[in-house]
């Protein structure tokens, strides 16, 4: 089920006439139980697609926000295997939104990738970003997410020619992931009208949907990402809340977060379906 639960999710939104939103957080920022928390308080608030980073030492598209997420879990003893619990226990009492993990691929080649791919799907999630893993260098890692019907989730950028496109079009399962900036994350967010063109592009060369990320904080900023994309990824706007809060209350600000930007997006579908 785990392509076709990403899949079914973007068909529905679709339906729907609307973006979807996706949002994204790190596993064990600030702890454990505030990662599980904010998990379900993001979902109950309308994430359509939840994004859980798995940290690293060095993730060298991040900006400073997840950085520091990345850092604080680290700091506070998380590692892949408490990834794993974390989906695991989402999934004890969730079997339909889409969850992918993104992270970077030292942990996983060290992991080795079969036993990431088999210890991914035993925990429920639906696939993965890997960052750092460019289609050149990733056959290893589609031949073991084949087995169980893993998203090889891939990454296009405004500097993606045609050509490219094709190379990462190839092999890549779920949606794409358009980065909107020549940058890292929480960067200065682009212009919709500067990428739509290669949006577009992505879409027409890979058949999948397409999912805007990068610098994306607000709504306003989400309801114009979604008139040009299948789907908006939040990510530094909801780590922030980990920086100062804990528990009950970097739960809720998230939860609160995921309710506006889900408010955003569907008032901007119903003024599409209005003109």
């Amino acid at each position: 089920m785990p392509v076709s639960r990403i899949s079914e999710t973007f068909s529905r939104t679709r339906a729907e006439g609307r973006a979807a939103l996706v949002a994204y957080l790190m596993a064990g920022d600030p702890d454990i139980e505030t990662s599980f928390a904010a998990l379900t308080a993001i979902r109950d608030a309308g994430a359509d697609v939840i994004e859980l980073g798995f940290p690293f030492t060095d993730p060298m598209a991040d900006g400073p926000a997840i950085q520091k997420a990345a850092l604080r879990s680290l700091a506070g003893g998380m590692k892949l295997s408490k990834v794993f619990e974390l989906v695991r226990r989402f999934r004890e009492s969730d079997s339909e939104t889409a969850l992918i993990l993104m992270g970077y691929a030292n942990p996983v080649h060290l992991m080795g990738y079969e036993a990431f791919a088999a210890a991914l799907a035993e925990a429920g999630a639906d696939g993965s970003i890997i960052v750092d893993l460019p289609p050149e260098e990733d056959a290893p890692l589609r031949a073991a997410y084949a087995v169980h019907d893993l998203a090889v989730i891939r990454l296009a950028t405004p500097t993606t020619t045609e050509t490219r496109m094709k190379t990462v079009a190839d092999g890549a399962s779920g949606f794409l992931y358009y980065v909107s900036v020549a940058g890292v994350t929480g960067a200065g967010s682009a212009r919709p009208e500067d990428i739509a063109a290669g949006v577009e592009r992505a879409r027409k060369v890979s058949g999948l949907p397409v999912a805007v990320g990068f610098g994306v904080r607000s709504g306003e900023q989400v309801a114009a990402m979604a008139a040009i994309a299948d789907g908006v990824v939040v990510g530094s706007a909801f780590v922030a809340h980990a920086e100062s809060k804990t528990g009950t209350a970097c739960a809720q600000a998230m939860g609160e977060l995921a309710a506006e930007l889900r408010r955003a997006l569907d008032e901007q579908a119903a003024a599409g379906a209005d003109s």
